[in-house]
């Protein structure tokens, strides 16, 4: 991969502490999760630097331990009692504005498309329209928990559909693998993705933003929170 502009690096930095913290809040600095999530950032950072996802010929076969560690320990939480109890308990509200970050993510996906590291198609210039999430995210929180005009089936819906527009990114990623992307005419091979810190996205971020969808879907359907309009 070229050398990238030290902004691409910085702004995705930037937006990745953001929405550690915005998570941490809303899980109320929860100590067993946070730990796990602390945990497999630094094992992921460090399988980064050392180049273990970066090789194109290995990226594919490798992506699967990038994604999965997280993203099955989240998935888990809705299986347990103290996983159940665990998603009860976070707020909402800052799971909502958390969804902000996908502003940044998607800047920074732009650049990597302009510099050749990531195909059109993950980029708002091609398929991805993720950023609607992050750009609908203030007004959900603000009609939603401030105002209250919102009934709890129009948040259902916009989680919902915040959850479909990430899941079209995720599969245009599987797509445009190195292995792959020939295949399913994109014009240029996911690489971005295995390297640090870029790696981070997949491997903590996207599961993150996930999980706070679900979570917060879980609240509204199990209407945890009688404050929000019906």
């Amino acid at each position: 991969m070229e050398q990238l502009p030290w902004y691409i690096a910085t702004t995705f930095g930037i937006t990745f502490l953001l929405a550690i913290g915005l998570f941490s809040k809303a899980a109320h600095y929860a100590k067993s999760f946070i730990t796990v999530l602390f945990v497999l950032i630094v094992i992921q950072s460090a399988l980064g630097l050392a180049g273990f996802y970066s090789n194109p010929a290995t990226l594919t076969t490798r992506f699967p331990l990038l994604v999965a560690p997280l993203l099955f320990f989240c998935i888990a939480q809705f299986f347990t009692q103290k996983g159940k109890l665990f998603l009860d308990s976070l707020d909402i509200k800052a799971l909502t504005i958390l969804h902000t970050i996908r502003v940044g993510v998607e800047t920074v996906l732009f650049w990597l498309f302009v510099h050749k590291a990531i195909p059109r198609a993950m980029s708002f210039e091609g398929r991805n329209l993720d950023i609607l999430s992050g750009l609908t995210a203030p007004l959900v929180y603000y009609f939603g928990f401030v105002k209250h005009k919102l009934s709890r089936q129009v948040m259902i819906v916009w989680n919902v559909a915040c959850m479909l527009l990430l899941f079209n990114v995720v599969t245009n990623a599987f797509l445009s693998l190195p292995a792959r992307f020939e295949n399913f005419g994109f014009e240029q091979p996911l690489i971005a993705v295995g390297y640090f810190p870029f790696l981070l996205l997949p491997a903590i971020l996207v599961p993150l933003i996930l999980f706070s969808n679900g979570a917060t879907i879980r609240q509204l359907v199990l209407n945890k929170n009688p404050s929000i309009k019906n």
